[in-house]
């Protein structure tokens, strides 16, 4: 626990000592958002945070080479193949935040580095289905390769689909890597695995990466992590979950005499990543049903619904991460006690407890007039820095222009 300790301190404070240096660079090259009719932020703000996060994890797995339990998860190439294929998404991501690349081209480069990610180790092995007596389903390469690049190709556009309010998706992405970590490292604590694996060195520096990202882009956002950041965590994501979950035979647990224990290595992944796959199914059907292109953007995304029911923008974000971090850690939990009266109970008043937060009269008057107070600011703040606004700013009482004084100055004096 120590060295993945230092690996998390290490993507950490790479990626919160880099990103400064990556948002001068973005300003300078002209790598810029700017504010649209579907977007939040105000300013232009630069972009391109991923590249950042990258050298953070990069730097993280580097360290890790080093240390003397975790150079065991380097026998397989499950790392090196998160970490070529994470590079190559991240290039694609920054041409991406500097050019604006079609849908086609960002779904093509998305297979392309998923399937990099296959062919170097990262793959499906076999998948458990509680229904009809299934049971486990061992999967050959001909499906599982294919499986393993759809589940990443979705997770990538998942997580790209929750970025859009400052601080979201990096806080969000943190939270499922961490209850992948504590899922993987119990894995091994109980014997099934090797205590220093691979989904757990991945989720350690994913998750240190996020976190030393979020202090710049927490409400109000100095940087965004774009679509090198979004898509490099969502490959990570699915990384994690195809070999903390994808390699895992429930009916090897000692609880498998009932269902719940059997059904929860296909219900993690899930549950820990629920928050950006309903948003991303929800998105689809809505812009399906209406006639138009799945890819093409909205603002009726689950942040922006928060906030038109009343919630301010930090609000907004504290509350996915509640529910993000409900469900992740509440899966993890079950699967880790086998399903306790204590635990469902918990689990259950949380859950009263979110919708109250969440759907409350009074939370959405008081954020809806806050809300109004800080625009009608905002827009006093900008009528007053405007440099029209300054040019007819009246005179004070009892000044003279400089143009008047002079006119009066060489005025001849009129004798009567």
């Amino acid at each position: 626990m120590r060295e993945y300790a230092v690996v998390l301190l290490t993507a950490a404070l790479v990626t919160f000592l880099t990103t400064p240096v990556v948002r001068m660079v973005a300003v300078r090259s002209g790598m810029m958002a700017a504010p649209r009719e579907r977007d939040v932020h105000a300013i232009p703000t630069p972009r391109g945070g991923g590249v950042a996060m990258y050298l953070g994890v990069a730097t993280a797995v580097l360290v890790a080479t080093r240390l003397p339990a975790l150079q065991r998860t380097f026998d397989d190439s499950q790392t090196y193949a998160v970490l070529v294929a994470g590079g190559l998404i991240c290039a694609l991501g920054v041409l991406d935040d500097k050019w604006g690349l079609d849908a086609l081209t960002k779904l093509t480069g998305q297979i392309a580095a998923a399937g990099v990610m296959v062919l170097l180790g990262v793959q499906l092995s076999f998948l458990f289905l509680p229904v009809a007596d299934i049971g486990t389903i061992s999967l050959g390469p001909d499906v599982g390769v294919p499986l393993t690049i759809l589940l990443t190709v979705l997770v990538v556009n998942a997580l790209n689909f929750i970025d859009g309010l400052d601080g979201l998706a990096a806080g969000v992405s943190a939270i499922a890597a961490l209850a992948f970590f504590a899922y993987s490292y119990h894995l091994g604590l109980v014997g099934y695995d090797d205590v220093a694996s691979a989904p757990a060195l991945i989720t350690a520096v994913l998750a240190g990466a996020c976190l030393g990202f979020l202090p710049h882009n927490f409400s109000p956002a100095r940087i965004f992590m774009g679509d090198s950041g979004s898509m490099l965590v969502g490959l990570m994501l699915s990384a994690a979950a195809v070999t903390a979950t994808g390699g895992v035979d429930p009916q090897s647990f000692d609880s498998a005499a009932t269902l719940l224990p059997l059904t929860l290595p296909l219900l993690v992944p899930v549950a820990v990543l629920f928050i950006p796959f309903i948003d991303l199914v929800m998105a689809v059907v809505r812009r399906t049903r209406r006639g138009r292109s799945p890819f093409a953007p909205d603002k009726m995304h689950l942040h922006h619904r928060l906030l038109s029911i009343g919630h301010s923008h930090r609000r907004a974000v504290l509350v996915m991460y509640f529910w993000a971090s409900l469900l992740s850690f509440g899966a993890v939990a079950l699967s880790i006690t086998g399903g306790t009266a204590e635990l469902l109970v918990a689990i259950a008043v949380l859950l009263v407890v979110g919708l109250v937060v969440v759907l409350s009269p009074r939370a959405r008057r008081a954020a809806r007039e806050a809300r109004a107070a800080e625009l009608a600011a905002q827009r006093e703040r900008s009528r007053a820095d405007h440099p029209t606004a300054r040019a007819v700013r009246p005179a004070p009482v009892g000044s003279t222009s400089r143009t008047g004084s002079s006119r009066a100055a060489e005025a001849p004096e009129v004798v009567r």
